[in-house]
This record gives structure tokens, sequence and C-alpha cells, in this order.
């Protein structure tokens, strides 16, 4: 089994296989360490937004810097360490969820005061999608095989890819025509990516699943529930730039 997911692949559970460990990983173990994170993530964006929701709406965007990009590089080092390191994830993956919460909190506020109730859309469309994506897996409308699994993880790969495009040509003055404008294509090019991130919940989903059918060892709960952190952040952030897009038209 594979998935587009850095954090859940099949290795990390393969690596994990026959370890000493007095319990085994669970699919309700991690559902119920995967709810926990949501709710340290939402408490540290509740505590940013609070914090900077106020000096934003004076004008004075540098407040949220340290908060944004705090939260940003503190997230990417946390997720780095746990995705090399699975058995500390009981340890990183809340810090982890703190830390992103601080960026999301810092990034929603700043969103909102462009545009009025963009953060709460995005929100209940983000949980809405997760919901979905599981009942259609659930119910085996949506199922793993494998050559849906190489079409999303290909998709995913170009998706970074021109994310990664994009960021290095800024460094020259050069922006991507179209895909990051409000335009129909950039639009179009925002919904196939939320798109894209909503099937990589598919992913986990089947990863999670067989890593609670090898018996994995109960710290891999608190790694899997990270790994689906993750790709619920990027698609809450992809949705907050398809209604950004939106908006602007």
């Amino acid at each position: 089994m594979r998935t587009a997911n850095p954090a859940l692949n099949s290795k990390m559970f393969g690596r994990a296989e026959g370890l000493v460990d007095s319990t085994a990983m669970t699919v309700e173990g991690t559902a119920l360490k995967a709810g926990f994170l949501t709710i340290l993530l939402g408490a540290a964006a509740v505590y940013t937004w609070d914090k900077t929701f106020q000096y934003v709406e004076a004008g004075n965007t540098a407040a949220i810097y340290p908060w944004f990009w705090g939260g940003l590089i503190g997230g990417l080092v946390l997720a780095l360490i746990t995705m090399f390191a699975p058995k500390a994830a009981p340890f990183t993956s809340p810090l982890y969820a703190l830390a992103e919460g601080l960026f999301l909190g810092a990034l929603s506020a700043f969103v909102e005061m462009q545009y009025p109730g963009i953060a709460f859309q995005a929100v209940g469309l983000t949980f809405c999608t997760l919901f979905a994506m599981l009942a259609l897996y659930t119910t085996g409308v949506i199922r793993a095989t494998p050559a849906f699994k190489r079409g999303i993880m290909a998709a995913t790969f170009g998706i970074m890819m021109i994310y990664l495009l994009t960021w290095v040509l800024s460094f020259f003055g050069v922006s991507m025509p179209y895909i990051h404008g409000s335009g129909l294509v950039g639009i179009g090019f925002s919904l196939f990516v939320v798109v894209i991130a909503a099937m990589n919940l598919v992913l986990d989903f089947d990863l999670i699943e067989e890593g609670a059918k090898r018996g994995s060892p109960k710290y891999m709960e608190w790694f899997a529930a990270f790994g689906l952190m993750v790709t619920l952040v990027w698609l809450y952030i992809e949705i907050l730039r398809l209604l950004s897009k939106l908006r602007q038209r």
C-alpha cells in the first residue's frame, strides 16, 4: 500500500512490524488521537486569531509575522522529526498540531480581513470534505486500488513540483501566469488541487487501516494521526486559496 502523503507510507508501517510492544495499533485509537490533535490545532488557531486579528484590523500586518513564521517553521521542523523518527510521534505530533494552529490562526486572520467570513467557510468545507471522503471510503464507493493510488500520487507530485517551481521563480521576480490568479484557469487549478488533497484522505484512511491490520505498535497511532493532520492542513489551505480566488471575482 502506498500514499502520496510523505508522513504516511507502507515503509513506515513495515519498519514498525515485529517490534516488541504491549498493545497494537487500532483504527479507533488512531481516530481518538486524530481528534485530540485537531482540538489542539483548533485551540492554538483560536488563540493566535485572538492575538493577531485586532492588529490586522488596525493595518499592522507585521504583528502576525512572529506567529505566522514561527508556526510555519516550527511545524515543518516537527514534521520532519516525526517522519524520520516515528517513535517520537507521541511527543512531536501534539507539538506539530500546536505549531500548525499558530500558523493557520495567523494566516486565517489575515485572509479574513480581506474577505470577511472566508475562514469559517474554509473550516466548514474542510470538515465536510473529511467526513464525506470517510463515508465514501467506508461504504466502498471509493476504493484505494493500485491504479487509484498511482494516479493520486502522480498528481500530488506534479502539484508539489509546480509549487516548488513557483517558489524558485519568485526569487527572480518571475510569477507563474494564470494558475495563481483569479481567472478561470486559476480557479480551475485550485479546484483540481482541492480534489487531489481530498483524494489523499482516502489513501491516508487506507494506510491507517493497513497499519491496524498489521498489528503495528501503539505509537503508530500517533504517527498515523499526525499524517492525517498533514493532509487536513494542506486541504484547509487549498480550500482557503480557492475561496479567496472566488471572492476576488
